[in-house]
């Protein structure tokens, strides 16, 4: 993206959905693997995966994350068939939820399948990187998602290395957006996630989230996931099933940098969590102004 452009456009194009961005979006989490880390297949099933989404649209969410293939550290691949085999009748059975629907996949193949069955967003962990990618999304007006990702899921936690881990994530980050927008995609269809957790040690993810405004300086929104990650256990010793006031914590941080996009497992929880924060924030503004023209 050019540098002169520090701010992110007014709007998010997001497939059926014009996002405004005046607040934070929530990006619920719907697993229809049977590894993910944080439910361990429980929405395999079709049917409970659609029941959940519903439930979660129902707490608030704005969108919709389908995810049919796991990203956790060690991840097997799954091949293509399957991936879209598990997608597909949960997008049909959403078309009408009432929140836009996000595919989180890698594969080009998939990505096209998912546009094609109604998919409002590609949210890619590994950038667009793969063969035909960007030919499969750059048209239509579908939101897409570039997530920086050192190595692949399966190794990704071997051993993560940076001289400077935001300069890095930044100078990749800018360096795909641009391949997007060299190919027709116009800005306002593109977010940007500095990988929380993927290919990252705890002090890498902090340093990310600490200098998080320099991401959202790349003139994109940014979306922004922590919710029960490892780096929640790592602080808090706390095993997946209890890091949702850590994840909450590390959530409102990251808005307080600039995150524009929270993915998260607890929607009720995190909307709350966000209502408050805001109206402390926007409290807190309306006294200095009334200080000032005092």
């Amino acid at each position: 993206m050019p540098a002169a452009s520090i701010h992110p456009p007014a709007t998010l194009n997001c497939g059926r959905y014009r996002f405004t961005l005046e607040r934070p979006l929530l990006m619920g989490v719907v697993n229809l693997t049977a590894d993910s880390f944080s439910d361990g297949g429980r929405l395999l099933d079709p049917v409970r995966a659609v029941e959940h989404a519903r439930e979660l649209v129902a707490a608030g969410a704005d969108i919709i994350d389908l995810g049919a293939e796991s990203t956790r550290p060690g991840a097997a691949e799954v091949p293509v068939a399957l991936e879209i085999e598990r997608l597909l009748p949960v997008l049909a059975a959403l078309h009408d939820c009432g929140a836009a629907l996000s595919v989180d996949t890698r594969k080009s193949a998939v990505m096209s399948a998912a546009l094609a069955a109604g998919a409002d967003m590609i949210n890619d962990v590994n950038g667009f990187r793969d063969e035909g990618a960007i030919e499969a999304v750059r048209a239509g007006q579908a939101g897409l998602c570039v997530m920086h990702m050192q190595g692949t899921p399966a190794t990704m936690q071997e051993a993560p290395s940076y001289l400077d881990p935001v300069a890095e994530v930044a100078q990749f980050l800018r360096g795909r957006a641009a391949a997007l927008e060299s190919a027709g995609v116009a800005r306002e269809r593109i977010v940007l996630d500095p990988g929380i957790g993927f290919g990252k040690s705890l002090v890498h993810n902090l340093q990310l989230l600490d200098r998080l405004a320099a991401i959202a300086a790349l003139g994109a929104p940014v979306l922004i996931g922590v919710s029960r990650k490892s780096m929640i256990g790592a602080i808090t010793g706390r095993g997946v099933d209890e890091r949702l006031a850590g994840s909450i914590a590390a959530m409102l941080f990251a808005v307080s940098r600039g995150a524009g996009i929270v993915r998260v497992h607890d929607v009720a929880a995190s909307r709350d969590a966000l209502l408050v924060w805001r109206a402390l924030v926007e409290s807190g503004s309306s006294t200095a102004r009334i200080q000032q023209d005092e």
